[in-house]
């Protein structure tokens, strides 16, 4: 092989990179989705509940979680050969929103993790999303022994536009999530083109 060419000859392909953000609420699946498509081991800052935080953190749903993100949590996916993405968790509890601002930074778009048993939690991070107008779409988070219930009817318990996609997931495959990702690049650039149009015309 040639030092910087492919073994067919080609020149290597430089690959778009595009910064996603996950968000949704406490215990929703957020590190659990980065971990399951992530090619690179990924960096998460994840401290233990404590009891002190005890009364600040709604553990309904979610008893057996110990530990919680307290800054981000990243990772990295090839989608093609010419598209990469990079994923930043956010934390999911309201003590640590005031960092949304800064990871938001330059992001492409988000996914909003919704888990049925407590939809309240994603509230947040649809209405964030929503004033900055940075395109999302929601994962509603299938957990095992959780109610399902009609993609028609969780949307209009979260109140979502009509050109918010909302897609049914499993954060813990990574085909599920892979499916997600894609949705939400489809629907930024989707987005993208729809806001140049409306200024050249």
């Amino acid at each position: 092989m040639i030092f910087g060419r492919s073994q067919r000859g080609k020149p290597p392909v430089e690959p778009v990179t595009l910064k996603i953000l996950v968000a949704g609420g406490f215990g929703v699946g957020k590190t659990t989705l980065v971990g399951a498509v992530s090619e690179i081991r990924p960096l998460r800052t994840e401290e233990l509940l404590t009891e002190a935080g005890r009364p600040l953190d709604d553990l309904r749903g979610v008893e057996a979680k110990h530990t919680t993100t307290v800054a981000m949590d990243f990772g990295r996916i090839t989608l093609r050969e010419d598209l990469v993405l990079y994923l930043f968790g956010t934390p999911g509890q309201e003590r640590f929103w005031f960092m949304w601002d800064e990871l938001a930074e330059g992001a492409l778009g988000a996914v909003v993790l919704a888990d049925t048993r407590r939809l309240e939690g994603c509230f947040a991070a649809v209405d964030y999303f929503e004033r900055r107008s940075l395109p999302f779409v929601v994962g509603v988070n299938c957990f095992d022994g959780a109610p399902r219930y009609p993609a028609a009817e969780v949307r209009q318990a979260l109140d979502l536009d009509p050109g918010v996609p909302l897609l049914m997931c499993d954060a813990r495959e990574r085909e599920s999530v892979k499916e997600v990702l894609v949705g939400v690049v489809e629907h930024a650039m989707a987005a993208s083109a729809a806001r140049r149009r409306a200024v050249t015309t």
